[in-house]
């Protein structure tokens, strides 16, 4: 199978280039393709005409989102309407990458992939754009959302943690937001899942489990033995543009009724991603 993958040195990225590796792919990066340019969308996939693409391009910096709107707008919602047109100009299907930020998460119950979505901030409104413009100029579509994830590639919040914890032994972490974390490796393997399939249509793909930004923490220093002192404190007490959801949980229905086996717990998960990180400095060293 032919598969073109934009975004593909970021962190989910990374995970999907090595989960495909027996494909024939056709990996670009921002500099290789600008999505949001639609002539440059349009040849590059006439060229290489791939049977799959999937898109894991994204502007990611939510409070960034508030100023830069028409650029998050750019990147988020025109840029997926490009590549689905392009998708259905040969015949492709096209596995769109979404967030939780679809939802305003201002109830302590979990999302389906039907409910109503009520985006309270940019980057979840024009992530929300984007998926309307896929299903409009695409039929033969995945769109998967996901939630609060770690890899790799680039900075994350368990990197962050490890990184706080060394330099100041003492963290403070909000503890009234709620979701799953989600290891990048364990969706790049459920999206290689999907390719195998034609049951289109929209998924939610995140671990099992279900935790605070606090929790998570005290977890990630657990599984690290690491004495570090966490704080918790209340979203209110940190300083930023862009309102959060409080309550993240994604319910994985859809993927659920397919059969499909569930994600495994974000502890084991977590558990996992540590060991090989510090393997991974090992080797470094």
């Amino acid at each position: 199978m032919r598969v073109l993958i934009t975004g593909a040195n970021g962190m989910l990225g990374t995970d999907l280039v090595q989960q495909l590796s027996a494909h024939t792919l056709i990996a670009l990066t921002q500099d290789d393709l600008d999505i949001t340019d639609h002539l440059a969308t349009m040849t590059m996939v006439k060229e290489h005409r791939p049977e799959v693409i999937i898109n894991a391009a994204a502007f990611t910096n939510v409070d960034l989102c508030e100023d830069a709107i028409d650029e998050a707008y750019r990147v988020n919602a025109l840029g997926p309407r490009n590549l689905a047109i392009a998708a259905s100009a040969v015949d492709a299907s096209l596995v769109h990458i979404s967030t939780d930020y679809v939802f305003a998460g201002d109830d302590p119950q979990a999302r389906r992939e039907y409910d109503e979505t009520r985006p309270v901030s940019i980057y979840g409104k024009s992530k929300l754009a984007g998926e309307i413009a896929v299903r409009q100029h695409n039929t033969n579509h995945f769109i998967v959302r996901t939630a609060w994830l770690y890899g790799f590639a680039g900075n994350n919040f368990v990197t962050t943690m490890l990184r706080l914890a060394r330099e100041r032994g003492e963290v403070s972490v909000v503890d009234d937001q709620i979701g799953s974390p989600t290891y990048t490796v364990d969706l790049a393997k459920a999206i290689a899942h999907l390719l195998g399939t034609n049951a289109y249509g929209t998924y939610h793909l995140s671990n099992a489990g279900v935790c605070s930004w606090f929790e998570f923490a005290k977890a990630i220093f657990a599984l690290s033995k690491l004495d570090v002192n966490v704080n918790p404190i209340t979203s209110d007490q940190l300083t930023r543009k862009a309102k959060r959801p409080s309550y993240s949980v994604l319910d994985n229905q859809m993927w659920r009724l397919q059969g499909f086996a569930a994600l495994r717990d974000y502890q084991e998960a977590l558990a996992d991603y540590l060991f090989l990180l510090q393997n991974q400095k090992e080797v470094n060293v």
